[in-house]
């Protein structure tokens, strides 16, 4: 049915951050650890007569430094601690404990009552610790205490604390990791996070003085200069910082394929896809209320609908920011139509105005009167959100039963892949020529058509002729352009399509653009409608070779990597546009089964496709259930008659069917 990749509709429904995450495990959260440990071991295995010296002059610098500022506070602290012998055990063990039990705890914590936060946490912990052992291995710090001709007193070695630092249980500790200290940075860290999943205030307040005792004691202690407490912040900063980058979902900056679509986006031609969903209310209404209901209980799923573009300037992609206000009088109007005809002019009218990008973008117009006991739905999605499948898989979500899969897997490995892609490459590069012109308006003004035929029926025919369904749409859609538009109005001999392709990998959230094109030059002059088969299922055969698609794609998806946002818009402007293609045909796998929408059962879906900027004609089939239902998108500048050719396209799978043999 055209797709190279599946997607299971459970995987779909996952946000982007989701679904690029695996689940929690325990055991592979204890292995970072032992990881993390493991290269502390190394630092402390550094040869230590080689650092010795740098770690003194270093440690000495310091000093001087905080003499001049007026900062030196530790010898007062130090010696006014080593005379009191119950405070001074109490702080040689609470430098050795408690900021690993509250790291510690925090990160048990989160796991289990905040995994959503988790991973950015356990990431920005990790950060901070190899920033610091990578400051330790790079500039070491000799203590204060490890220089009592500066007048410090080793309080660890005076009240012999057991397990504490410098003790011999921990002998073979790091002697030299003064800057930054990781004491305070731990604590710091402790507090960023526990502010960031609002804990409890009392629990804030706590860690709160936490933070202010252990900066007392590492001081005290002579453990630490008050400057390396001070170096603590920006290395946590950093660290908050960059997790944060990491941890974002790959989404919230608009992705290159992503930013195509707002690139080629042009006043005539908006770039916004869909379907009109029709349902059968015969045993009772659907009224907006009852969508907006739909939407709101799983509104959590469907990130893009309470989101915005955020523009950055020229030289930045856009990203996506949180909408908190849903503005639903606009997001889901409900209209009157009379008949079927009053519906498809509607759907030509608001698929001619594009849709604002100051808010979501995304619309669903609830319509009455289209046809006795049935109800429509326009759904409208821009197409920087998602390709075909992606928008498919979000109007599902809001379905009952949840589907089980869209389409089928076709799986590649690597060595594959990169063949396919050097042949495919080389296969472009000698098949670029411009196409000939089908006759257009080139204004915003849209005809919409649709129509409802047996799969089965589609299916047979290719069977009988040896062809694919992709073949059998493009065969009919040839056809229909023969027969509806005449030579004297421009009617060229062959028309140039795009087929789309969805790369997209198996498990994929269902935002983003996996799409390639592989176009196709289809015979639209007069023959017999079998040969015009025959001779489109040969010209297909670069749909199903993979070669063309996997190059076509590595292109895409490598100019939005490598490209300037001005120059991968003046790309994608480019190859996106009459010059290159007349029209847009697609065959998209839908759902297999009886699917239910605010309480009523579908009875068709009919997709809404863009046109592309200059191109006159977009038709997509979409299975449902047991039926292939078409939606054409047409300039009137081609024809003014949508129905005809939507006619046209009925008439010729059916003449293939009733073909004598």
């Amino acid at each position: 049915m055209g797709t190279h990749e599946a997607v299971t509709a459970r995987d779909a429904v996952l946000a982007p951050a989701d679904a690029a995450r695996r689940p929690l495990r325990v055991r592979r959260e204890l292995l970072a650890g032992l990881l993390l440990f493991s290269l502390y071991a190394l630092v402390t295995r550094l040869p230590e007569q080689g650092r010795t010296a740098a770690a003194r002059a270093h440690g000495e610098a310091i000093f001087r430094l905080e003499k001049s500022l007026h900062l030196d506070v530790e010898p007062t602290l130090n010696g006014w601690l080593a005379d009191q012998s119950v405070l001074r055990v109490l702080a040689n063990y609470e430098y050795a404990i408690t900021y690993i039990a509250s790291a510690l705890a925090l990160l048990v914590w989160l796991f289990l009552r905040h995994p959503e936060r988790y991973r950015t946490a356990r990431n920005g912990f990790i950060l901070l610790n190899l920033g610091g052992l990578t400051c330790f291995a790079l500039y070491p710090v000799m203590p204060p205490r490890l220089m009592p001709d500066l007048g410090f007193v080793d309080t660890v070695l005076l009240g012999r604390t057991w397990g504490s630092w410098g003790s011999p249980l921990v002998e073979h500790a790091d002697k030299f990791a003064a800057v930054p200290s990781l004491h305070m940075g731990w604590t710091l860290w402790v507090g960023v996070e526990l502010a960031r999943v609002n804990a409890r205030r009392w629990v804030q307040v706590v860690n709160a003085a936490h933070v202010l005792v252990t900066l007392y004691v590492i001081l005290a202690t002579a453990n630490h200069y008050i400057l390396d407490a001070a170096a603590a912040v920006p290395f946590v900063a950093a660290a908050v910082y960059a997790a944060d980058r990491i941890g974002r979902a790959p989404s919230a900056r608009v992705q290159g394929p992503d930013a195509f679509f707002l690139a080629v986006e042009t006043p005539a031609a908006p770039q916004q896809a869909g379907g009109v969903i029709m349902l059968d209310t015969e045993r009772g209404p659907v009224h907006r209320d009852d969508l907006i209901r739909v939407i709101q209980e799983r509104l959590d799923g469907l990130p893009r609908f309470r989101q915005r573009l955020v523009r950055r300037g020229r030289w930045r992609r856009p990203v996506w920011a949180d909408h908190d206000t849903v503005d639903w009088e606009w997001h889901v109007p409900e209209r009157h139509v009379d008949g079927m005809a009053g519906l498809r002019a509607l759907v030509a009218e608001i698929q001619s105005e594009a849709l604002p990008l100051d808010r979501p973008p995304w619309r669903m117009v609830v319509v009455q009167g289209a046809e006795p006991g049935r109800t429509a739905v326009v759904y409208l999605m821009h197409h920087v959100v998602a390709d075909g499948v992606g928008i498919v898989a979000q109007a599902m979500y809001l379905m009952e039963p949840p589907p089980d899969n869209l389409g089928a897997k076709f799986p590649r490995k690597p060595f594959q892949k990169a063949l396919a892609t050097v042949v495919g490459l080389g296969q472009l590069a000698t098949a670029v020529s411009k196409p000939e012109p089908l006759p257009a308006s080139g204004t915003s003004d849209r005809r919409y058509g649709t129509m409802q035929l047996p799969l089965k029926t589609v299916r047979d025919v290719g069977r009988r002729y040896g062809a694919r369904v992709t073949d059998v749409v493009l065969c009919a859609v040839a056809g229909a352009l023969n027969r509806v538009v005449s030579e004297e109005d421009g009617r060229p001999g062959t028309c140039r399509v795009a087929v789309p392709l969805m790369m997209r990998p198996p498990g994929s959230a269902m935002v983003g653009n996996h799409t390639t094109a592989v176009m196709v030059d289809l015979p639209i002059g007069k023959m017999t409608e079998p040969d015009r088969l025959a001779e489109i299922a040969r010209r297909g055969r670069v749909l199903r070779s993979g070669t063309r698609a996997q190059a076509a794609w590595f292109v895409m998806w490598q100019a939005g990597r490598v490209m300037p946002a001005p120059l991968h818009a003046r790309f994608a402007r480019m190859s996106y546009s009459g010059r290159f293609l007349q029209g847009t045909v697609s065959s998209l796998p839908g759902p297999d089964k009886q699917l239910w929408l605010a309480g009523a059962p579908l009875t068709a879906v009919f997709p809404i496709v863009p046109l592309a900027p200059g191109a006159p004609l977009a038709i997509a089939g979409l299975g449902v259930d047991r039926d292939l239902c078409f939606g054409l998108s047409l300039d009137p500048g081609l024809t003014d008659d949508a129905d005809a050719l939507m006619d046209a396209v009925r008439d010729i799978i059916e003449e293939l069917r009733d073909e004598p043999e």
